[in-house]
């Protein structure tokens, strides 16, 4: 039987009004899905980005560590002893911190995430580092992300006419000397790159001795030589710093958002009760028509007809209106991610997984509005067409 002359289809075109309502109720519990979603993933996303650009295969770190934006200074030496250890290449310091940033145009003030790092060692996977990282031998010389928010100033268009940008960092004068691609988190709207000694400069009241994490490459970076590498080092180091390879230290750092801060929960509840504002939507639509139809449904079951067909009556419906409410609620979302990428900065996109994940969802969501309405049809008794 064609889709047009299914009884379903022909129930639901009957009203037009309905139908249409239907529809934007289906792509709005979609879009509350999506968003809910999206945000919930660039939360993890732009968290976890600087863990997965480190050019490391192990990540050294103070033992308490929770996140990756708040760290805790261990000794530097404890870094230097890993180069030591059987199958360890190179160690390389990085120290991370947060400053004042003044916009060289507005004067206004905000605090940027600072790294700071040897620029004769690996510390990033990323090319416009690798390819500028010699400029910050340079003192008071930095790079800057071109992907932080606009508060911070036109920084990138202002290097299109000028080699070098004169800042202000924590009241101490500095120079943007290039750019690189991170991105902004929830964490920080901002970040930039200097050496360890400008760090130094600018947070003059830091101990030097001291570091935040410690990057170690290891002679093969196989995932069993890594493995092999981090045992020697927890040996070496006991309880007094903690040994991730870059995989857990992502992890350790997408367990904190999801669980010890209220805004994974959030996002997450969100996503809960779009499905179920979804689930009433379609619920209240199947639930009127079999209300406006229910004489002809107890005709149908007075010449034959079981609940099993009343059942594909409702799914056909169901599927019909998760599929043709899916689509705008598809693009609508596409849209909404658009805008808030370029108002935030932060990394929003649609990905055809999640899209898919949203799609069936939506077809869950319909199936179960089905199922439930099915308990008004049984209530039709064919005694009521007489």
């Amino acid at each position: 039987m064609k889709v047009r002359d299914s009884l379903g289809w022909l129930q639901l075109t009957r009203k037009k009004g309905r139908l249409l309502v239907a529809i934007a109720g289906i792509a709005f519990a979609c879009i509350l899905i999506f968003v809910q979603w999206g945000f919930l993933e660039a939360l993890f996303s732009g968290a976890t980005r600087p863990h997965r650009l480190l050019d490391a295969d192990i990540v050294v770190a103070h033992p308490k560590l929770e996140t990756f934006f708040s760290p805790k200074g261990f000794p530097r030496e404890r870094l230097y002893q890993a180069a030591g250890v059987e199958g360890v290449e190179s160690v390389s310091p990085v120290r991370l911190g947060t400053m004042q940033w003044r916009n060289p145009l507005t004067k206004q003030v905000r605090a940027i995430l600072l790294f700071g790092v040897d620029p004769s060692k690996p510390t990033f996977e990323i090319g416009e580092f690798a390819l500028n990282k010699h400029e910050l031998t340079k003192f008071r010389y930095l790079l800057f992300d071109r992907k932080s928010r606009s508060e911070y100033g036109p920084i990138p268009q202002l290097m299109e006419n000028a080699p070098t940008i004169g800042v202000e960092l924590n009241g101490k004068k500095v120079s943007v000397v290039g750019l690189f691609d991170l991105g902004a988190s929830f964490a920080a709207d901002g970040t930039a790159i200097c050496s360890d000694t400008t760090f130094s400069y600018l947070f003059g009241r830091r101990h030097a001795d001291n570091i935040e994490f410690g990057l170690i490459r290891c002679v093969r970076n196989s995932a069993s030589e890594v493995e092999q590498v981090k045992q020697r080092l927890r040996v070496l180091y006991g309880d007094e710093v903690a040994v991730y390879t870059k995989n857990e230290f992502a992890d350790l750092e997408r367990t904190y958002w999801a669980n010890s801060t209220g805004i994974g929960f959030i996002f997450g509840l969100g996503v809960v009760v779009g499905f179920i504002v979804g689930v009433v939507i379609v619920y209240q639509i199947l639930y009127s028509d079999v209300a406006d139809h229910l004489p002809e449904y107890a005709t149908l079951k007075a010449i034959g007809y079981a609940d099993s067909y009343f059942l594909t009556v409702l799914g056909q419906e169901a599927l019909i209106l998760s599929c043709v409410g899916f689509l705008p609620g598809l693009l609508a979302s596409i849209g909404i991610y658009w805008i808030a990428q370029g108002a935030t900065a932060l990394p929003i996109t649609m990905t055809w997984q999640r899209a898919i994940s949203v799609f069936f969802l939506s077809l869950l969501m319909c199936g179960i509005s089905a199922a439930i309405a099915l308990t008004r049809l049984r209530e039709a008794d064919p005694a009521d067409v007489f």
